[in-house]
């Protein structure tokens, strides 16, 4: 029986725009283009589906987001009959709400190129979750559903609305709106990555396993030329990596050391992906991905982010004793932010590569082994993905998300993890770090130190994530002093 929707998983009667027919095409044309189906008259024929909310409750994005169990078969030309597969998908789609649509669209692009899509949220602002930044607005915003909108304070609410307003009053005047980009003609990151490791991997060695969700499909639609409420506007058909046993971390908790190991195991394959497909094909990575995140660009949205959270925080810190050397610090860095973090963000040779930029706890998903050691981690959320330097995803998520104990005893083992697997996998891939860069661990020890003041800059411009909380708000303390005690939070870090 084909069914548009199942009566147990529906609720509220929702008039989902999933139909039987948009799958049988969406999953037609994946199979084939995966090399599964040999013969072109192939097709797929959908037995039935259910879509629910991709969201938990008390959970809001800024897209809206469906989650759909699908059963179905792939029919060949010769009218035999395959086995029956199910598969559990992410159905990421604009926001209704044209408040939201109009923030998604702006870095809608970077996503759908890279085709390395979101589909975490972020911690509270008041009970309210959200999806990670998409534009230099997006975090003021933080809760995106229409009454999680009417929980912001009185004050900031009339100032966004009139900014988003003037912006938009813009957009229409100039009629500016990015060129539809056919999905066709672009190079896309991750089928490049795992095509270059199976060219360089022998026949008997197993694959890397890159921690992203499989993309089933994905279609850009630029601003104005889709149909609105219909799958034929932008869209992005993902994994549902839940079905397969990955469950989020606890923000206010932080990481365990085993997650945190995790984390950084994951993200050095995929440095180490990168950092070889550029070192060995002779081409900077920014060239061959024009649409990664370019350095003026973030310097621009996380300068205005920062701008708005230093007086947040400096009013946090001010009710707290025994902070006043900090809070001179931070004064002192703040005429110099947006130069600091231009130049913390900009590629530096020989380790420029792909970065993930927004690298922290509720990016990331992870599997129980069974093994009190390890566990699997995959990495969501990559519309923030740049050409960068990789110790800036590794302060991030260190600065970020570690409880404090943790971060102070474990950093230099949760480093030298990260060194022995990027180090490893770029052999596997024909690179020698050391013999062939020049790169050693002492290097990036240096490097990390200067990542973490982008790691803080980073998460002041994010600061409503960590205030609010008891646990959140003193590891933010706990990080300032420690940092200040270090020497980070200098402005003359960089020449050091």
């Amino acid at each position: 029986m084909r069914m548009s929707e199942s009566e147990e998983e529906s609720s509220g009667g929702e008039d989902w725009p999933v139909t039987a027919d948009w799958l049988e095409a969406t999953l037609t044309s994946y199979h084939r283009r995966e090399g599964q189906m040999e013969e072109a008259a192939a097709s797929v024929a959908v037995a039935e589906f259910s879509v629910r909310p991709g969201c938990e409750a008390g959970e809001s994005v800024l897209s809206d987001i469906l989650a759909v169990r699908v059963l179905y078969r792939v029919l060949p030309p010769d009218g035999t009959e395959d086995e029956p597969r199910a598969l559990d998908l992410i159905v990421k789609l604009l926001p209704n709400d044209p408040f939201s649509r109009f923030f998604v669209t702006e870095a809608q692009r970077t996503e759908f190129n890279a085709i390395l899509a979101p589909q975490t949220v972020w911690p509270p602002l008041g009970a309210q979750r959200c999806s990670c930044v998409f534009n230099l607005i997006s975090v003021t915003l933080r809760a995106q559903s229409p009454e999680s909108r009417e929980n912001l304070s009185a004050p900031s609410l009339p100032r966004i609305r009139t900014e988003v307003s003037q912006r938009l009053l813009e957009a229409q005047t100039t009629s500016a709106r990015p060129s539809n980009i056919r999905m066709t003609d672009v190079t896309t990151v991750v089928p490049e990555l795992e095509q270059f490791q199976r060219r360089l991997l022998s026949a008997d060695e197993s694959p890397l396993e890159l921690p992203i969700p499989r993309c089933y499909h994905a279609h850009y639609a630029a601003p104005g030329e889709d149909a609105e409420g219909s799958l034929s506007e932008s869209v992005l058909v993902l994994e549902n990596l839940k079905s397969r046993g990955f469950r989020g971390a606890d923000f206010s908790r932080g990481l365990t050391l085993r997650e945190a190991r995790a984390a950084l195991e994951a993200v050095a394959r995929l440095h180490a992906l990168s950092l070889a497909l550029k070192v060995r094909e002779g081409r900077p990575l920014d060239e061959r991905y024009p649409f990664l995140f370019q350095t003026a660009r973030a310097t621009d949205s996380y300068q205005q982010l920062v701008e708005r959270g230093l007086p947040q925080l400096a009013r946090f810190l001010e009710r707290r004793p025994g902070l006043e050397a900090v809070l001179q610090s931070i004064a002192k860095l703040r005429p110099s932010t947006k130069e600091l973090i231009a130049s913390l963000l900009a590629p530096q040779e020989p380790m420029a590569l792909i970065t993930h930029t927004d690298f922290w706890c509720n990016n990331l998903l992870f599997r129980d082994e069974g093994d009190d050691e390890r566990c699997a981690c995959a990495v969501l959320d990559w519309q923030m993905v740049t050409y960068s330097r990789p110790t800036n995803d590794l302060a991030l998520l260190l600065v970020s998300s570690l409880p404090t104990e943790l971060r102070r005893r474990c950093t230099p083992d949760l480093l030298d993890r990260y060194w022995a697997e990027l180090t490893a996998t770029s052999t596997r891939l024909g690179v020698d770090v050391e013999g062939d860069l020049g790169y050693a661990r002492d290097q990036l020890a240096e490097d990390y130190r200067r990542s973490q003041l982008l790691a803080l800059l980073l998460c002041i411009g994010s600061v409503d994530v960590a205030l609010g909380n008891a646990l959140t708000e003193q590891r933010l303390v706990d990080v300032l002093q420690d940092l200040h005690q270090d020497g980070v939070l200098s402005p003359d870090l960089l020449a050091q």
